[in-house]
């Protein structure tokens, strides 16, 4: 990536967790990542590199005050959208029925953040760069490719993301993914969205990273031998090759070998 995201489009994703260091080490091993626990600035905060470029965050789960939470919270992969304008689309969050969780706040020099929750229930964070656009590197092995919501409501989150952010919501044209939906920017594929029906009860609206991979089955092998678990084993279908999983704190992502190259991130 060369330049700033365009509004609407997924430029970052981080984790916190429980142990930032095990996160660390798992996701280095699995995808050939580099990282190390960031300075007290920054909360600790872990910018991992791929390849001398930024392509995810990690930090220990903490309060404002640098107290640890009790309770935990969940371990969750959080994905940002990109906006040129934090407040506005603050606005258009309330206006749509949405809740506003997390800022806005400055991060230094590097931008404003905030994180929301849609009328759905699915949390997603907010990004106005500054001198961090977001992901350095994109659509590669190890590196962010897809985002997709998975929602009780599709009707209502589509109504509200093309509401706060320049997405347009439409259905796939791709063969064997009827009923699926995919967010576009500037007339490209940024994201997608799915019903929560497919899925087992009781789990929440979220949204899920995809990472890029140059063998689906290896790295679910990978996985489980350091400790983390198969959500949904290796399986082929409309856009590749994919599985999803979990790390060993219970962070959720999927690993898809691509077969339509232009359904990045």
């Amino acid at each position: 990536m060369n330049g700033p995201y365009k509004p609407g489009t997924p430029c970052w994703i981080d984790l916190m967790v429980p142990d930032q260091q095990a996160a660390l080490d798992f996701y280095s091993d699995l995808f050939g990542w580099q990282g190390e626990v960031g300075p007290p600035e920054t909360g600790g905060y872990s910018v991992c590199q791929l390849k001398g470029k930024p392509v995810a965050g990690i930090m220990k789960a903490m309060n404002p005050d640098g107290t640890v939470p009790d309770p935990m919270p969940p371990t969750v992969w959080t994905t940002y959208l990109s906006t040129d304008g934090i407040e506005a689309t603050l606005k258009a969050v309330t206006d749509a029925g949405g809740s506003v969780m997390v800022g806005p706040m400055d991060v230094m020099e590097l931008g404003r953040m905030a994180v929301i929750t849609d009328p759905t229930g699915a949390v997603v964070g907010l990004w106005q760069a500054g001198s961090f656009d977001g992901a350095g590197i994109v659509n590669e092995h190890g590196a962010l490719i897809w985002n997709e919501l998975s929602t009780s409501d599709t009707d209502a989150a589509a109504a509200f993301y093309s509401a706060v952010l320049p997405i347009s919501p439409a259905p796939s044209q791709m063969p064997g993914a009827q009923g699926y939906t995919e967010f576009k920017v500037g007339g490209r594929a940024i994201g997608g969205m799915m019903d929560l029906s497919s899925m087992p009860p009781g789990v929440p609206p979220h949204w899920l990273p995809y990472f890029q991979v140059d063998d689906v089955d290896s790295i679910q092998a990978a996985a489980v031998r350091s400790g983390g678990s198969v959500k949904a084993p290796a399986f082929d279908m409309a856009a590749g090759r994919m599985a999803v999983l979990s790390d060993p704190q219970g962070g959720t992502f999927a690993v898809i070998t691509a077969s339509e190259p232009d359904q990045s991130a």
